[in-house]
C-alpha cells in the first residue's frame, strides 16, 4: 500500500486561520514536508506539533521530490505545507504532485488561505475571470513577454511582489498596460492588513512619498473588450485590405474563409472586403 501526499493549506498571517482538518493531519502523517523547516518549525511549535519535518523548496525540488515519492511509496503519509497559504501555488510543491501522479500516488488537497483570492475578493474588481502571474520573471526579456501578453488581457490580473521591488514593478507595469484601475492589498490577515483602491499612475505618486512595507498583491482590472477590438481594428486599418487578405492566404486558408477573417478583423462587412477586392481586379 502506497502513502498518501496531503496538500496543507496554512495560515498567511493569522494563525487563527488554521482549519481543524490541517492540524489533525499534520499531527498523523509520518513525515512533513517544508519549504523552510526554519520557519514552519515555530508554526508547528504554537499548535504542539511534533512531527518530523523533511526540507523541499526551490533549489532541491526534481531531487528532493524523487526521495519524497520512494517513501510515500514505502507506505509513508506525507504532508506537504509552503511558508504560508496553499502548496504548489507559485510554488515547487507542483512539482512533487506532479512526479506522485505519475507514480500513481494519491493527492489530496485539504483546502485554506490563498493570498491570491484571499486579494482579489477584496480588491473590488471584477471576479467572474481572473488570471493568476504569481512573481514576475526577473529575467528581462522573458518579463517582457509576459507583460506584452497581458497588455491584451480582458480578465482580472493577479500578480505578487516584495515591497523592494514593487516601485518598479508598477512603473513597468503603467509603462506597458496604461492607466489601469488596480488595488495593492499588503499584510493580508495580519495586524496591519491593507487593502488600496486606486490606479497604475496614482500608485506611482503615492509610493514616492510612501516606502512600501510587508508583501503585495496587486489585482489589476483587465482590459475592456470594446476597447480591445476597437484598438484591434485601429491596427488592421493601418495595413491594405489587400495584404490583410494575403496575410490568411499565406497560412493556407481559403479565399472565401480569408475574406469573412478580414472583414472581422476590421470590423466591416464580408461584402466590403468583396467589393475592394473586385475594385482592384483581385
Amino acid at each position: 500500500m502506497t502513502g498518501t501526499l496531503y496538500l496543507c493549506a496554512t495560515p498567511i498571517g493569522n494563525l487563527r486561520d488554521m482549519t481543524p482538518r490541517v492540524l489533525d493531519t499534520l499531527k498523523e502523517v509520518d513525515m512533513i514536508a517544508a519549504e523552510d523547516t526554519r520557519n514552519s518549525i515555530k508554526l508547528l511549535n504554537h499548535f504542539e506539533i511534533r512531527t518530523p519535518m523533511t526540507s523541499y523548496h526551490e533549489y532541491n525540488k526534481i531531487e528532493k521530490a524523487r526521495q519524497i515519492v520512494s517513501w510515500l511509496q514505502e507506505g509513508k503519509n506525507i504532508a506537504l505545507i509552503t511558508d504560508a497559504g496553499t502548496p504548489a501555488i507559485s510554488d515547487p510543491g507542483e512539482v512533487l504532485v506532479d512526479q506522485c501522479l505519475k507514480a500513481g500516488i494519491p493527492v489530496t488537497s485539504l483546502p485554506g488561505c490563498c493570498a491570491l483570492i484571499t486579494a482579489l475578493t477584496l480588491s473590488g474588481i471584477s471576479a467572474r475571470r481572473f488570471c493568476f502571474e504569481g512573481f514576475l520573471p526577473a529575467d528581462k526579456k522573458e518579463k517582457r513577454f509576459i507583460l506584452d501578453e497581458l497588455q491584451k488581457e480582458t480578465r482580472t490580473i493577479i500578480l505578487y511582489e516584495a515591497p523592494h521591488h514593487l516601485k518598479r514593478t508598477l512603473a513597468e507595469l503603467y509603462q506597458v498596460l496604461g492607466e489601469r484601475r488596480i488595488t495593492l492589498c499588503r499584510e493580508l490577515t495580519k495586524r496591519f492588513e491593507t487593502v488600496f483602491p486606486t490606479t497604475l499612475e496614482k500608485s506611482l505618486d503615492f509610493y514616492e512619498d510612501n516606502e512600501p512595507k510587508g508583501e503585495y498583491v496587486i489585482v489589476i482590472e483587465g482590459i475592456d473588450r470594446s476597447r480591445l477590438i476597437r484598438d484591434e481594428q485601429i491596427e488592421w486599418e493601418k495595413i491594405s485590405i489587400e495584404d490583410h487578405m494575403e496575410i490568411y492566404e499565406n497560412q493556407g486558408i481559403e479565399r472565401k474563409e480569408a475574406m469573412k477573417k478580414v472583414a472581422s478583423d476590421r470590423g466591416i462587412s464580408k461584402r466590403d472586403v468583396y467589393q475592394f477586392l473586385i475594385s482592384k481586379n483581385l
